[in-house]
């Protein structure tokens, strides 16, 4: 990596970029700094001893392996303030009326939960309870699997959480859990495993550097995964071009200041060298036509597709029949633009191909992601050094999540249930586990919404942000005999009052949780590029009786089948991550990770060496992909959900940083803003074409294609259609089409 100035790649020759939209990433390090006051020797120690616990880049303390240097992202420093902060006085949750009308960050912000708290229907609040009694009363509740679900998020959540309650809950005789994974990645893990025979990105955060061109397709690392941003500093001096296929032209990949290095700080950096606007959902459109021109050009590498790969014929001939009308139609990107990428890609002697939610939440996630699939096979980009695909993680614990199991359609190790698969579990563990795949996340919301689910037990998330048309998870909710939430603070759907089903009544339990960095024994994450990294306890201050979620589950399981009860318990973490090597063969060594630093990455640098792929034949698999039929009426619009300065559905502030959007903000382009009349700052109602949802913001010009509009989540999931999900991966649709209308001022 060349350490010379290169004003070729700067982004201002104003100091520091004065004067230019951006985020203040030193004002970060104030406000965290402040954030933490009282506990800022803790907090520095989570810094320096800890894996983050916010992105899926992870780092080892302000380090990583990718490159000798600092690494901090303002993700991290805002979630400082939650794994420090003191215990909340349980008294102000006696009577819940009030705090109903508080925002999600005045709720985060009145502590952590520091004692299991019962409320059961009629009662105006929540009542402290041992933890025997809370364990009790859930066990009962429990012994019927085929009424329950549960649900784990992947803030924060390191792989022995989720080992030991997929566990628990198979022992309690249900596949009927599952994690954010599902909300987030599902597309890519069937596809991937489909295609590739792998789950999981194929390269490391070093392919990066020095590979002839990066392309994100709807992703954006500046917001979502921040650190990232070092490495494509990195990139771009060694040379590496990079390109974007995205709605919006996010500024944030236009040019970034890099805060902890000198000349990026100072100049900032010139991202992105090539942008391609698309219309949201017309993915395939594009990516299709980009490898319609590869095989016309002579741009496939026709002697590794023989060697390597199976169904390309097919693949030929599927983009030689549809015409080019068609795929600049739904694309919204003309054929210029398609065969602009098709040379880069044709020319490039090694390419990474990295997305993210822009991909996979679509009904048609899993043929978004089988495009991307197709065009690195088509140019041999996987399985050497400076080449792979990569679906970037936004969360440390979304690659792990799903390989401990945690996943209502897979088993340990990403294993499809199946009775055989089941009766290998079986035998490993003692007990008889399920046969029949389990209900999804949005399958449980139905479920108790129809009055089909009993229990519901949520270890952190928050549906009614997190998932599609509020109002009918608030009401699902609503309706279960018993909701337990396991948690480190409160959020809103805590207070959703139990009226039981039928308006019977139901109970409510809150169980205090640990952070990562307070649990005996350590703790382990899988990052993006597959390096699982130990984190080890740091010591520090204590709240209350929060326990470890590895037991809760698991004493939730032994009290509800008593008999399994040996079966299912464990002393501490150093056992479950040898129970882990034991079930998932490829985390070998995972069991002997124990300090600070201390990691393996499964499979290497590269899966799938030299194109020998972990299929039944050895060989990737192109396929098909189909143009989806979007229609989208006269004078309607197709919006897409957004991420501004927030954390999962954890909003830090109302306005980003990069475009100035406050978040009633209803991100449009200048075409369409022109063409309707409608000046910044204008209020407007935006209407779904599906079910009349609404939703009232004030128009923001942004450099989106035209057609398009954005909106935040998880403001906007008011719009979206809980009924729409992909076919296999079972995502919801974070898209919906709409009509716009002007409002008085």
């Amino acid at each position: 990596m060349s350490k010379r100035l290169d004003p070729r790649n700067w982004a201002s020759w104003k100091p520091f970029g004065i004067g230019e939209r951006k985020p203040n990433n030193y004002l970060e390090l104030v406000k965290a700094f402040r954030s933490v006051k009282g506990s800022r020797r803790y907090a520095l120690r989570l810094l320096r001893q800890g894996t983050c616990d916010g992105c899926a880049l992870g780092t080892k303390g302000m380090r990583d392996w990718t490159m000798d240097e600092i690494h901090l992202c303002n993700i991290r420093l805002r979630l400082l303030k939650l794994n420090t902060m003191p215990a909340l006085d349980v008294a102000a949750l006696a009577d819940v009326s009030g705090l109903a009308r508080r925002s999600s960050a005045e709720l985060r912000d009145l502590g952590r939960l520091p004692y299991p708290m019962l409320r059961r229907a009629g009662e105006a609040g929540f009542t402290r309870i041992g933890w025997d009694e809370a364990l009790d009363l859930a066990a009962p509740h429990l012994r019927d699997g085929s009424r329950l679900g549960v649900f784990l998020t992947s803030r924060g959540i390191p792989n022995e959480n989720y080992f030991a309650a997929q566990k628990a809950v198979r022992a309690l005789g249900s596949n009927s859990v599952d994690n954010a994974a599902r909300i987030c990645h599902s597309p890519s893990t069937v596809t991937l495993k489909r295609a590739i025979g792998a789950a999981a990105t194929t390269c490391s955060y070093t392919d990066w550097i020095g590979s002839d061109l990066i392309v994100f397709i709807g992703s954006n690392p500046s917001n979502n995964q921040p650190v990232a941003m070092k490495y494509l500093y990195h990139a771009k001096k060694a040379g590496t071009r990079i390109a974007m296929v995205n709605a919006y032209r996010e500024p944030g990949m236009d040019k970034y200041w890099v805060p902890s290095n000198a000349e990026s700080a100072v100049f900032g950096t010139k991202i992105t060298d090539h942008f391609f606007g698309v219309n949201i959902g017309g993915d395939i459109g594009f990516l299709n036509g980009v490898l319609k021109h590869l095989v016309e050009n002579d741009w496939v590498d026709e002697e590794w597709v023989d060697a390597h790969t199976t169904g390309f014929e097919d693949v030929r001939r599927a983009v030689a029949e549809q015409s080019w009308e068609e795929l600049e139609a739904l694309s919204g990107a003309g054929r210029e633009s398609m065969f602009e990428l098709a040379k880069l890609l044709g020319q490039a002697r090694s390419a990474v191909l990295v997305w993210s939610m822009g991909v996979t939440q679509h009904t048609h996630g899993e043929d978004n992601v089988q495009s991307i699939v197709n065009l690195a096979l088509a140019r041999g980009f996987v399985g050497r050094d400076r080449c792979g695909l990569m679906p970037i993680r936004g969360h440390s614990g979304v690659q792990g999540g799903a390989e401990m199991g945690a996943y209502a359609t897979g088993l340990p190790g990403g294993l499809p249930i199946t009775e055989e698969n089941a009766r290998h579990f079986g035998e490993l563990w003692g007990f008889e586990v399920p046969t029949a795949p389990g209900l999804t996340t949005t399958d449980m919301i139905d479920r108790a919404h129809a009055g089909e689910l009993d229990v519901l037990v949520s270890s952190g998330g928050n549906f009614l942000e997190v998932l599609p048309d509020p109002d009918h998870c608030r009401e699902a909710l609503s309706r279960l005999k018993l909701r337990v939430h396991i948690d480190i603070v409160l959020s809103s759907q805590m207070l959703v009052p139990p009226e039981g089903p039928d308006g019977s009544g139901g109970d409510v339990l809150l169980l205090p949780a640990q952070t990562r960095y307070e649990m005996a024994g350590g703790v382990t994450e899988t990052s993006t590029e597959r390096r699982i990294i130990f984190s080890p306890e740091v010591p520090g201050p204590r709240i209350g009786e929060a326990r470890p979620e590895w037991q809760i589950f698991t004493e939730l399981a032994a009290r509800a089948r008593p008999e399994l009860a040996g079966l299912i318990r464990y002393s501490g973490t150093p056992e479950i991550r040898a129970d882990i090597e034991r079930a998932v063969p490829f985390y070998a060594g995972v069991s002997g990770l124990s300090a600070f630093g201390d990691n393996v990455q499964y499979g290497g640098r590269h899966l799938c060496p030299g194109g020998r792929f972990p299929t039944p034949d050895g060989r990737g698999r192109f396929s098909a992909v189909a143009l989806p039929v979007l229609e989208r009426p006269d004078g309607a619009f197709m919006v897409a959900t957004r991420r501004g300065k927030q954390f999962n559905s954890m909003v830090h502030e109302r306005r980003d940083g990069f475009n100035g959007a406050t978040r009633e903000a209803v991100l449009m382009s200048a075409h369409d803003a022109d063409r309707l009349g409608l000046p910044d700052g204008t209020p407007v109602e935006l209407r779904s074409l599906a079910g009349g949802r609404t939703f009232r913001g004030r128009v923001l010009r942004a450099p989106l294609t035209p057609g398009n509009l954005q909106i935040h989540w998880p403001e906007g999931n008011v719009l979206l259609d809980a009924a729409r999900r992909s076919p296999d991966a079972r995502i919801p649709d974070y898209n919906a089409l709409v009509t716009i209308a002007k409002l008085p001022s």
